[in-house]
């Protein structure tokens, strides 16, 4: 962990534009989540995101939870995150993890990189101790591994 941020990276043999078609659209989102706790969009999630766009994600690690994350960075095709709380008032105090993937055309396909980026939660000290910081490693080295097998056909 650099900091109070985790970042995987991987060459993808696909366009920027595939990628990012994926990652930008919220209902696609369980199809590459690493982790195993995303379980759907809601339903008002748009299609595609863009910068301001806010969605909701039912999640269950252990016990079924629901977080909203608004777009906070977003160049198309190239970068996107978005900042994730809970709803209500814990999400007013709590929370602010960003999650961020960062896409750069190089030869033989596309740079990727996801990062896990604590320094605006109110957590970060809490979440930096313990196992937390590799688990998440490992879970988006997973997912940047999905996101190659379901854009090995473009």
């Amino acid at each position: 962990m650099n900091g109070y941020v985790v970042t995987v990276e991987r060459l993808i043999d696909a366009p920027a534009e595939a990628i990012f078609a994926i990652v930008a659209d919220p209902g696609r989102h369980r199809d590459v989540d690493g982790s195993g706790a995303i379980q759907r969009a809601k339903a008002d999630a748009p299609r595609r995101l863009a910068l301001g766009s806010k969605f909701g994600m039912s999640m269950r690690v252990g016990i079924p939870y629901s977080m909203v994350s608004t777009v906070i960075e977003f160049e198309d095709n190239r970068r996107i995150a978005w900042q994730t709380r809970p709803p209500g008032l814990v999400g007013r105090i709590a929370a602010g993890r960003i999650w961020r993937y960062e896409l750069e055309p190089v030869e033989g396909g596309t740079l990727v990189k996801e990062s896990w980026d604590l320094s605006q939660d109110m957590q970060r000290w809490f979440l930096k101790m313990g196992p937390l910081p590799e688990t998440t490693r490992k879970n988006m080295e997973k997912t940047l591994a999905r996101i190659e097998e379901l854009t090995a056909s473009t």
